[in-house]
């Protein structure tokens, strides 16, 4: 499953960087992108695990970037 997220108050280039290194470490995750230009997040995931390991994306975003906020609909 692929899916973007919407980020609020991403401040840096550098923190998206940072974010997107630590998503792709956790288990299931096939791909990811953080583009600080466009403030969006695009997550390829295993299907079945797909909401726990967006839950642990969140997570890893909030010890990168503590402001930054992922929409999740």
């Amino acid at each position: 499953m692929k899916k973007t997220f919407k980020l609020i108050d991403l401040d840096c280039a550098n923190c998206a960087a940072k974010m997107e290194d630590a998503i792709k470490k956790i288990d299931g995750v096939k791909s990811a992108s953080v583009n600080f230009m466009t403030q969006k997040m695009t997550l390829e995931a295993d299907d079945d695990r797909f909401d726990s390991i967006l839950k642990d994306a969140v997570k890893v975003c909030k010890k990168v970037e503590p402001d930054c906020e992922i929409v999740v609909k």
